[in-house]
């Protein structure tokens, strides 16, 4: 499982051109069974995304692919978990 960190960079400002395809690769990864989460770094300084099922080779490609991550709207980070303890509702991260 990873943690993908999205923060803002310097051209914060062309997030806006970017959104309708930022938004359009979001809903890819979910289409995909990739994306488990999606949510905002408060206080509005990016976002993140929590994904499975993928190697990181690949979820690093995947990444590269974001329209925001292209035009450097945002730096990006994945960070890799090895699930151990879980609620029970989340044990097929487990998996």
């Amino acid at each position: 499982m990873f943690l993908i960190m999205l923060r803002f960079s310097d051209n914060k400002a062309a997030a806006a051109e970017h959104m309708q395809a930022h938004n359009a690769w979001i809903a890819k990864g979910f289409e995909d069974g990739v994306f488990l989460l999606t949510g905002s770094i408060e206080p509005k300084q990016g976002g993140t995304v929590l994904a499975h099922n993928i190697a990181r080779a690949e979820l690093e490609m995947r990444v590269d692919e974001d329209p925001f991550v292209a035009s450097n709207v945002v730096t990006a980070q994945i960070v890799e978990i090895t699930p151990g303890r879980t609620d029970p509702r989340l044990d097929f991260l487990r998996a």
